[in-house]
């Protein structure tokens, strides 16, 4: 049995090639690899944990049953991210319940990002200290509630980059927009984040 450092060392692209030759095995190591951020970053957009889980194992499903269509053009995990973000905007748009959930449950899952996401949207002159700010939980919450009242859309952007830390490049394909319409629909998201936060403090 390999060791965990064994199967991290193992290339993603070795890995989706064993995948296309029915290497169950090679399958298994790429859904362990990917599965903790692909959930995280699907609960982030969809603000249900029940949901999240089913989209993720979704998610690998159809990464399974289209590896044979992934032609390289882009890394595996972009790819991969791809799948699981246009599968979680769709359903957000054909669920209503999902605008106005509990976000008790979340938490814990997204303090520390909350966190880094104050430190980030709060960075100017005109508001408060961020560090002092981000320590405060109440005002954690706040960030995930107005991270929860964007649209899904600007919702998925600001995670992609703001949480998730991928680069302009990678969201773009991830989304499949152009390179332009990443920055500026990342500048309304947080623009509306910050207004969003100023009816709250």
């Amino acid at each position: 049995m390999q060791s965990k450092t064994d199967s991290i060392s193992i290339d993603d692209a070795v890995l989706v090639q064993k995948c296309r030759q029915g290497d169950s095995a090679a399958a298994e190591r790429l859904i362990l690899r990917y599965q903790n951020r692909i959930y995280n970053t699907i609960l982030k957009i969809c603000a249900n944990t029940d949901d999240a889980a089913e989209l993720t194992q979704d998610t690998f499903v159809k990464i399974i049953e289209n590896i044979a269509k992934f032609e390289g053009r882009s890394s595996f995990y972009t790819w991969a991210f791809r799948i699981a973000v246009n599968l979680t905007l769709n359903y957000c748009q054909r669920d209503d319940r999902l605008r106005r959930t509990s976000l008790d449950a979340q938490q814990n899952e997204y303090n520390e990002q909350a966190k880094q996401l104050l430190k980030d949207l709060l960075a100017d002159h005109s508001s408060p200290d961020p560090a002092i700010v981000a320590q405060n939980k109440e005002l954690c919450e706040i960030v995930i509630e107005a991270l929860m009242r964007l649209d899904e859309s600007q919702r998925a952007v600001v995670v992609l980059r703001d949480i998730e830390g991928m680069n302009y490049n990678q969201i773009a394909k991830v989304l499949d927009i152009e390179l332009g319409t990443v920055r500026s629909r990342l500048s309304r998201a947080r623009s509306n984040l910050r207004e969003i936060m100023e009816t709250f403090l």
